[in-house]
């Protein structure tokens, strides 16, 4: 079945959903037309497509939503919202369907069956072919250049998979046990029906008796090990598959390194790093069967984080090192790869051999890597000295870690304690602030900073930060940082024991946080103001004093009441002096928060009404004018608006005109004002300003933008419409009536069928000429009614308020009303039923209309077939009509 595709780049209702067509790559344009009053802000939306869509997050504000070069991806539902403030916000939307068609790709497996009791190989092979595409591709298959149907060769069945997720996805070809005229070449078509002007795209696969799916050698061990700043070169090569294969090197690091190079199979790493080890790919691809894959895994070595610590002897529930007992020292490092670790041991500089007294281990890996251990049995006065243990890997070129332990009668376990005056530690919000532990003891252990109060992170975002002094440094301190802090030793260069810790408390202090931090605040002269300062946070919460000012000169000051957390300051009756900025600052030890209170009596904007009627007139040829038309914005806010100024601009030029329009009486929230623009030059566009003003002086101005638009019929004196032409002088159909009227000559009808009605020719007598006319033939009934609507037409004023005497014109039009069947034909103020005979005749109406107008031509059928009315050369001229025809 053919789908009927629709045309591109057309809004369309589709299930009562309106639906935008656009092809990849086009300019999508969608606007979004607003009313009301005030004018309403718009945004357009877009709900997510996809996480990445950009758009999704962002909106836009203009009427007309704008994309160049749209995505597949940027497809889907887009809203347009109008809010002015006023009940609920208006929303519409649409859904942009985009149209795109990537190449195909065809894919071949192949099936080898061995069938047992005769001696012969089945092959049997598939190929399959995928584009991806919206609207759904529709896929046909040649063998050079036969076109293959399913049943056009024995051997050939062409079906889709039943499993596919979307109908037209894929579409197989199946050559069912290989004969030699299946070797051959293949193409798949992709069509979407040239929806869009999209054209169809196509792929060729040779199919031969050498078609072999890719196989594939990699030339290198596995794994490899090298040292940092190599150069690495990973070699793979095609070693099967027809047509030959692609190879390309895929790593387990999400992307290859930026500096690498890839030339044919060879993929080479320079100077490699540790963050580039891991795993390396080479895969093969040629479309037929399934990729080949080989990898690698590069091991980069590396020695770092050397660490050691010391253990007193277990058996004893002491932590200091004595003479007699056991001691031991254990060494850490992180090594790549951890096979190739060696440790060697030295005391005082030599070399040290474990010994029945002096054992040496290395820990098992799984419980802690990377460790060796010295066990001293029995310590003796002479073992104090310099233990060191070395670090080195097997395949060398990695420099040695050595780690120094010393062991002597003052080697003795750790000690915390917090100065005195450091805690609790009092700062100010934005300061750098230095927590204190003293660690006493030898070695002096690394110390782990946490927090004491809360699972919380540390400044850093990790749970505990390391000091190498035992001094925790926080810059830029904030006030969630208030806390306590623990600070504990770790084993680490120092002793294995049960850590020691101690707790710093932190307090950071802020100024107060206010409200409102800026108010603007509107009032008539001789009228109250208050302003109120509000506390909403402050550390120290013993808020201390409040001052408030005018222009930095102070008003008032005082204590803040406890009880309150609020100071405020009245003017009783605001006078000339009353304006300008006053600031109320709230003082802690911390620092001041400050409210501002702009007090002016400037008035608020107008408000442009955008939705009148028809406001737009000529009767001049080369100037036009603008009816202007405004609300205003809280009228009764401020002192009285004694006047508007206005400021005119023609767009392109620098210049303002301005003219001030005086205001007599008090406006009303809500009431129209009304201004009437002349001597505006056709086709110009203008930018108008208007702006309040009261007794204080200019208030806030509100700007538009006036453009001008030709009317339809610049003339009504001469207008005329013989339908000639396929626009039809701008007539449109009624959406609302039963059926629509046709264009059509006479030239073109068939009249075989209702030979006794409708007419032969034009009104001029043409065969060839149009006419518009009701077809009451089936699925017609009694009743139906067809309605067509005239352009609208201006009224010209004669002057520019309002139109006084309205202006008379002559509507005027033929009709044709012949046969048994005839039903009405109405016009304005105009009616006729009923055979008329086989001849056009000649119909004229005087109106009068006092605004923009159109007129509606209403066909309605009678009680049969032989019914056709038919209408031609419609005319409207100024002055009323002269005296009408006779009529013959």
């Amino acid at each position: 079945a053919n789908t009927p595709w629709h045309a591109c780049n057309v809004e369309e209702e589709r299930h009562t959903e309106r639906v935008y067509t656009i092809r990849e790559g086009e300019t999508l344009e969608l606007t979004c037309l607003v009313t009301g009053h005030p004018r309403p802000q718009i945004r357009w939306t877009k709900t997510a497509g996809s996480v990445s869509d950009r758009f999704q997050d962002s909106s836009v504000f203009n009427e007309t939503l704008h994309i160049a070069k749209i995505l597949r991806t940027q497809g889907g539902r887009y809203y347009c919202k109008a809010e002015n403030g006023l009940g609920s916000p208006a929303i519409k939307s649409i859904r942009v369907d985009v149209y795109y068609l990537d190449d195909p790709v065809v894919t071949v497996h192949q099936s080898i069956g061995e069938a047992k009791e005769q001696f012969y190989y089945e092959r049997t092979v598939f190929l399959r072919c995928v584009a991806n595409s919206n609207p759904p591709v529709r896929y046909s298959w040649h063998r050079g250049r036969e076109v293959l149907t399913q049943g056009s060769d024995k051997g050939v069945e062409i079906y889709e998979p039943f499993f596919t997720q979307l109908q037209g996805e894929t579409k197989i070809l199946k050559l069912k046990n290989l004969r030699p005229q299946d070797y051959a070449n293949y193409s798949c078509i992709a069509s979407v029906r040239n929806v869009c002007g999209i054209p169809d795209r196509s792929v060729i696969f040779r199919l031969t008796n050498k078609t072999a799916s890719p196989s594939i050698k990699l030339l290198v061990e596995d794994p490899i090990v090298v040292n940092p700043g190599q150069t690495v070169s990973l070699v793979c090569i095609t070693t099967g598959g027809e047509p030959p294969p692609t190879l390309t090197w895929v790593s387990s690091n999400d992307s290859l390194p930026q500096r690498s190079v890839v030339k044919g199979g060879t993929l080479t790493l320079p100077a490699i790093t540790s963050d580039e080890a891991g795993i390396y790919s080479c895969v093969a691809s040629n479309n037929v069967g399934n990729p080949a894959k080989k990898s690698t895994t590069i091991v980069v070595r590396a020695l770092k984080k050397g660490r050691f610590w010391i253990t007193p002897d277990p058996y004893h529930n002491d932590d200091n090192i004595q003479i007699g007992r056991e001691v031991k020292i254990s060494c850490q490092v992180e090594a790549t790869p951890p096979e190739e670790l060696t440790f060697s041991w030295l005391k005082n500089g030599r070399a040290l051999r474990s010994s029945e007294r002096m054992v040496i281990t290395q820990t098992d890996p799984d419980i802690s890597p990377g460790t060796t251990n010295l066990d001293i049995i029995d310590l003796k006065f002479t073992d104090f000295g310099t233990y060191t243990c070395v670090a080195a890997l097997k395949g060398g070129g990695i420099p040695e870690i050595s780690i120094d332990v010393n062991i002597s009668s003052t080697t003795v376990p750790p000690n915390l304690t917090v100065p005195r005056g450091k805690s609790p530690l009092v700062a100010r919000e934005g300061d750098t602030v230095e927590l204190e532990c003293l660690v006493s003891g030898k070695p002096k252990p690394i110390i782990l900073w946490s927090r004491a109060d809360k699972e919380a992170p540390m400044p850093d975002g990790n749970m505990q930060m390391e000091s190498y002094d035992g001094v925790l440094r926080i810059v830029n301190v904030s006030r969630e940082m208030t806390g306590s802090y623990r600070c504990q030793t770790s084993q680490y260069n120092g002793f294995n024991v049960k850590p020691r810790e101690a707790v710093v408390e932190l307090i950071v202090q802020y100024p107060p946080t206010v409200e409102p931090v800026f108010m603007e605040m509107r009032q008539g002269l001789g009228r109250p103001v208050v302003m109120t300062c509000r506390v909403l946070r402050a550390h120290p919460s013993r808020v201390l004093r409040f001052e408030w000012l005018l222009s930095n000169r102070l008003l008032h000051a005082g204590a803040f009441d406890a009880q309150r957390d609020e100071t405020e300051y009245t003017i009783r009756s605001l006078n000339r002096d009353g304006w300008g900025e006053y600031t109320c600052n709230v003082i802690n030890e911390a620092g001041a928060g400050k409210c501002t209170f702009q007090v002016t009596g400037k008035a608020y904007p107008p408000e442009f009404y955008y939705d009148t009627y028809s406001p737009l007139w000529q009767n001049r040829p080369r100037v036009y004018g603008f009816k202007l038309q405004w609300t205003q914005m809280n009228p009764n806010a401020v002192d009285r608006i004694v006047a508007y100024r206005l400021g005119i601009r023609q767009m392109g030029l620098q210049r303002w005109w301005e003219q001030e329009i005086p205001v007599d009486g008090t406006i009303n929230k809500g009431e129209l004002m009304t201004h009437n623009l002349t001597e505006l030059i056709k086709p110009e566009s203008y930018e108008v300003r208007l702006t309040p003003i009261t007794r204080f002086g200019e208030g806030d101005s509100t700007i538009r933008i006036v453009t001008y638009s030709a009317p339809i019929n610049p003339h009504l004196r001469e207008f005329h419409c013989s339908f000639e032409e396929e626009p039809i002088c701008m007539f449109t159909q009624d959406k609302n009536d039963d059926f629509d009227w046709t264009r059509h000559s006479a030239a073109t009808r068939d009249t075989k069928y209702t030979p006794n009605t409708g007419p032969s020719g034009d009104r001029s007598g043409s065969k060839q000429g149009f006419y518009m006319y009701i077809e009451t033939s089936r699925p017609r009934k009694e009743g139906d009614q067809a309605r067509l609507v005239s352009p609208f037409f201006n009224v010209a004023p004669k002057n520019p308020y309002g139109i006084t005497n309205p202006p008379a014109y002559c509507f005027g039009f033929f009709y044709h009303m012949y046969g048994k069947h005839i039903g009405t034909l109405n016009g304005p103020v105009w009616s006729l039923s009923g055979n008329q005979g086989d001849r056009w005749k000649q119909a004229k109406v005087s109106i009068h209309p006092t605004a923009s107008f159109q007129v509606v031509l209403e066909g309605v059928r009678g009680p049969g077939i032989e019914g056709d009315i038919a209408i031609d050369d419609v005319t409207l001229e100024e002055g009323e009509c002269r005296d009408p025809p006779p009529s013959e």
